[in-house]
């Protein structure tokens, strides 16, 4: 796959103002209001009151754009030293910094895997989480084993986050106020011959986010549970 981090990096014109990180912190920008459709050069270039051939100096596709957005966003991830707190603190910190990354980019789900991750800061993330369950005592392809099923589950619960808040939002509606209809629909059993007592009940004094947090640190935690029992093992 062709990559802008395998390519040498063109030096653009000695007049030329604008610079790279100008150019991803603008389409990030872009990107978390209006998602993956409403990125183009063009339209980038309006925002940055520079023409198209102004970018073309430090990107050659929107696949470059959006390969070095990727990896800005790498950047916000923490990924904390084993030490002091442990292997399991580390990682729950880590997991919890990917979930809250991937929540505030909403578009990046739909890219994540499928572009090449060589940036500079993809390449710290990884090393970071390979020092993290190396610690915990995995070896060899266990250790890529154990941090892709971690990172698998945490993308793929923030992910779900993702589209149902954005397919409530497109309704106009609030999240705490869809979630009271899913509750109320789902107690009165309408359509249904058996229904057992509702998991989806809305606990009073409880918000929606409260409520998705705990799931998530129910699922992390017995993923880590696992993933302990096994190394233990």
């Amino acid at each position: 796959m062709d990559s802008i981090w395998t390519r040498e990096k063109a030096a653009a014109p000695a007049r030329e103002t604008l610079s790279r990180e100008q150019i991803v912190r603008r389409a990030m920008d872009l990107l978390d209001a209006e998602g993956l459709a409403g990125l183009s050069m063009r339209k980038l270039g309006a925002k940055l009151d520079s023409g198209a051939t102004s970018l073309y100096w430090h990107v050659q596709t929107k696949d470059d754009l959006i390969d070095l957005v990727i990896d800005e966003i790498y950047g916000e991830i923490d990924v904390p030293e084993p030490e002091p707190a442990g292997w399991r603190a580390g990682v729950t910190l880590f997991a919890e910094s990917l979930r809250a990354t991937v929540l505030r980019h909403a578009w990046l789900p739909e890219v994540l895997y499928s572009r090449p991750r060589l940036g500079p800061h993809a390449m710290s993330v990884g090393s970071g989480a390979i020092v993290l369950f190396g610690a915990a005592g995995f070896t060899g392809r266990d250790v890529d084993n154990a941090m892709g099923a971690v990172m698998s589950y945490v993308i793929g619960s923030a992910s779900s986050e993702v589209s149902v808040r954005t397919t409530v939002g497109e309704t106009g509606r609030s999240m705490e106020d869809w979630a009271r209809e899913i509750s109320e629909l789902s107690q009165s059993g309408d359509g249904l011959d058996t229904a057992p007592e509702s998991h989806l009940q809305w606990p009073s004094g409880t918000d929606l986010d409260t409520m998705q947090d705990e799931a998530f640190t129910f699922g992390l935690d017995s993923l880590l549970d696992g993933l302990q029992a096994r190394v233990e093992r």
